[in-house]
């Protein structure tokens, strides 16, 4: 995905880390990368929906008002 979100896997590997209880747990490559590309998607996804509706507004600048307008509907999607 060109010009969206770009996580590192280092990056998501240490947020993933920081929920698990048991200090063992791992995160193998392919659940990694895949949680990496889940959470660009999703980042993505959150800042073209939140873009449109500033749009649709006419508005030059990007309130969090609609990101919080967005988000029930972008939850439910993902």
């Amino acid at each position: 995905m060109s010009g969206g979100a770009n996580f590192k896997e280092r990056t998501v590997q240490n947020i993933l880390l920081q929920f698990f209880r048991d200090d063992r747990t791992k995160v193998n490559a392919e659940a990694l990368n895949l949680m990496t590309e889940l959470l660009n998607i999703f980042v993505s996804e959150a800042v073209l929906r939140t873009v449109n509706e500033a749009k649709k507004d006419h508005q030059d600048q990007i309130p969090l008002d609609y990101f919080e307008k967005i988000l029930p509907q972008l939850l439910l999607d993902f």
